[in-house]
């Protein structure tokens, strides 16, 4: 019997000692201040004695389309509030591998989500409020892949401090579920301290990313079919344009032209998907200038604008509030920079505003309406650039030229000439 009790305690002691280990407190094997403050704080209740990557042999599901099932609902939510939950959590694995998860009402399920108290029937009772929030399964036969939450704790679908964000403590333990141990990277899904994520915009870790794909490789993206537009049709319209050194380039639904503005070869004209060109631009472009002196372009899409020095490099990006502009634009339609006047014209909906590049600030009496101070433009533009000292602002499939000095109309023109349309 006294032998008995001292491997327990030696046992005791080793767990105790990897557990320090893990969250880097001194090893002493023993149940000291800190050790008890981190056992204490809100985390999973699985333990931290593994290999901190993937399970001793490596359990994996055999198939990469996994069902789910909710066997038992917690009272601090609807149903509906569960499911979305449980959902984005979900998602949050899939859309780092290939991975597809369907749920099922009823029968076998792989993976079985349920809300339980104290004894369970597993085995790992739970502790009341407070301290394991809850525990999964490796995946296998039987109880392997399910995940049990505490119905002592309070459930939550967002960030208050009463209670736990069911999302974030869902989409760490189905990391369990899939095969996935504890990591040590603090900034991982899989580090074991409770620390509130946001389902709105969280990004699976690089860490948990890597080790997901190790077991289920990556995900496969099917290509859509890339429709070029009909650049010669006669309705044809544009979404940006610019000048980037010698090249004029034009921008149509993820796709784009470049036109060289030198007089010899004014008919050359390069095209091709804007990912071969803007390698980290993937959105169509909404608008884009570029101001010569510094050699670069302007380049938006939705919220955001990214700086392009030279083709085929990489871009580097920031918020389009950063110019001044009012939370109520969320996109800009064109753009267009005026060296001469050290402005740039920005064009949203029927109206438009000027930016003071050399001071950073929008000026003063902006926006104004495009109507007032473009004559003959009507609606939306939907592109713009400057060229010898004329701006040419593009509405559907017209283009119209303008003195930049008098705002005045010089000439209207197809906007598919550019192309020899």
């Amino acid at each position: 019997m006294h032998s008995r009790s001292k491997r327990h305690a030696d046992l005791m002691k080793e767990k105790i000692r990897a557990m320090q280990l893990f969250f880097d407190l001194k090893e002493s094997g023993l149940l000291d201040p800190k050790t008890l403050d981190v056992m204490r704080e809100a985390r999973c209740g699985v333990p931290d004695v593994e290999n901190f990557s993937f399970y001793p042999g490596q359990p994996k599901w055999k198939n990469n389309t996994i069902t789910y099932r909710i066997a038992r609902y917690t009272p601090d939510l609807s149903r509906e509030e569960v499911e979305n939950s449980l959902r984005l959590a979900l998602k949050i694995w899939s859309d780092a591998t290939a991975l597809k998860f369907v749920q099922v009402n009823h029968g076998m399920a792989d993976i079985t989500f349920s809300f339980n108290s104290k004894d369970h029937g597993d085995f790992f009772p739970f502790d009341g409020p407070g301290g394991v929030l809850a525990h999964a399964f490796e995946p296998g036969e039987g109880i392997g892949g399910d995940v049990h939450f505490d119905n002592d704790e309070t459930w939550t679908v967002g960030s208050g401090r009463q209670g736990f964000n069911l999302f974030t403590v869902a989409a760490h333990e189905l990391g369990h579920s899939l095969g996935l141990s504890h990591s040590r990277d603090p900034t991982a899904l899989m580090y074991p301290k409770y620390k509130f994520i946001n389902s709105a915009t969280y990004k699976l870790p690089r860490d948990d990313t890597l080790g997901i794909q190790a077991l289920y490789g990556k995900k496969i993206i099917q290509q859509k079919t890339f429709v070029i537009p009909n650049k010669c049709d006669p309705d044809f319209s544009l979404d940006a344009v610019t000048v980037l050194g010698k090249q004029i380039i034009f921008f149509k639904n993820s796709y784009m032209w470049m036109r060289t503005n030198w007089k010899t070869y004014w008919n050359k004209l390069r095209e091709g998907p804007q990912t071969v060109f803007l390698p980290s631009i993937a959105s169509p472009v909404d608008a884009a200038y570029d101001i010569p002196a510094k050699r670069v372009v302007y380049v938006f899409t939705g919220p955001k604008y990214w700086v392009v020095q030279k083709l085929q490099s990489k871009s580097y990006y920031g918020s389009i509030y950063e110019f001044g502009f009012p939370e109520t634009v969320k996109q800009i339609d064109a753009a267009v920079h005026v060296s001469e006047h050290g402005k740039t014209y920005f064009f949203t909906g029927d109206y438009y505003f000027s930016y003071d590049e050399k001071r950073s600030v929008m000026d003063p009496g902006f926006p104004r309406k495009v109507n007032k101070d473009w004559p003959s433009i009507v609606g939306k533009v939907d592109a713009a650039f400057e060229l010898d000292g004329r701006v040419h602002l593009f509405c559907r499939s017209k283009a119209f030229i303008f003195s930049h000095q008098k705002r005045r109309l010089l000439h209207i023109m197809n906007t598919n000439a550019w192309f020899g349309c």
